[in-house]
């Protein structure tokens, strides 16, 4: 079988199938297992994708995604061109699992996909986190500051760390908050997790320097964590050591460091 994944969530779900030896072509950003990914095809950026190359790879079956806002445009382009393409749109931890059974599923590997599913579980699930647990604010970026709310599997990943968002209360996949409203929200940490960003290059000081939250806990006490966002940002496998990163989190909040 024949697959050319377009996002990097989807390659990571291949590849830990044990189905990399099916992938043909996936996206420029896809960079995980570099030892997989390194030798094959590149069709483009996510909002870019050249579906004429994707085409000539000759897919069985292509894996999109609407997680990415625009990627209905590449979407609509694959259905014009006949391509046979699935495209997950998961806003919560138990649509990832669905989502990573219906691709085994499709590549022969369903009691692979249980298995996967079962591992993650067995990280992830977890009892509600109390009323009074601390308050995160994720940072998918930092100017405007765009944080996950209820339909994000990260408010699922902050759950599972005995941990809540700050906007998981409102309807939405994530939006922008201004300065002010995050000064209001007071959040007891925040956690960097820049999308499109080597976590090595994520900045604290632009947090810790902002002058609207200079009487913040956060700040006082630099309360601001690295997450890189292929543990956060990615509805895959390696969102079992993002939530493993943002128990330690927790567990620094609540001892006081």
């Amino acid at each position: 079988m024949r697959i050319v994944s377009l996002a990097c969530s989807n390659t990571e779900i291949v590849c830990a199938l044990g189905c990399a030896d099916m992938l043909v072509g996936v996206d420029d950003h896809s960079d995980h297992p570099v030892e997989v990914v390194s030798g094959l095809t590149r069709v483009g950026p996510d909002l870019e994708i050249d579906v004429e190359r994707v085409s000539a790879l000759a897919p069985d079956l292509v894996l999109a995604t609407l997680t990415v806002p625009g990627h209905e445009k590449v979407v609509e382009r694959l259905e014009a061109a006949g391509l046979p393409f699935v495209a997950p749109e998961p806003v919560s931890l138990e649509d990832v699992y669905r989502d990573i059974r219906e691709i085994g599923g499709l590549l022969g590997v369903p009691l692979r996909a249980d298995r996967l599913v079962g591992e993650m579980r067995a990280e992830l699930d977890a009892p509600p986190p109390p009323a009074d647990a601390p308050r995160i604010l994720v940072q998918w970026w930092p100017k405007p500051v765009i944080t996950p709310g209820r339909l994000s599997w990260a408010t699922d990943v902050l759950h599972s760390a005995g941990a809540r968002g700050v906007i998981e209360h409102e309807e939405v996949k994530s939006r922008p908050m201004t300065d002010e409203e995050v000064a209001a929200a007071a959040p007891d940490a925040v956690v960097l997790s820049w999308c499109g960003v080597e976590t090595a290059k994520y900045r604290p000081d632009v947090v810790l320097r902002n002058p609207d939250w200079a009487e913040q806990v956060f700040v006082r006490e630099e309360r601001v964590y690295s997450v890189g966002e292929p543990y956060l940002g990615r509805p895959g496998p390696r969102l079992v050591e993002g939530v493993r990163a943002l128990r330690s989190v927790v567990e620094r909040l609540a001892s006081g460091e």
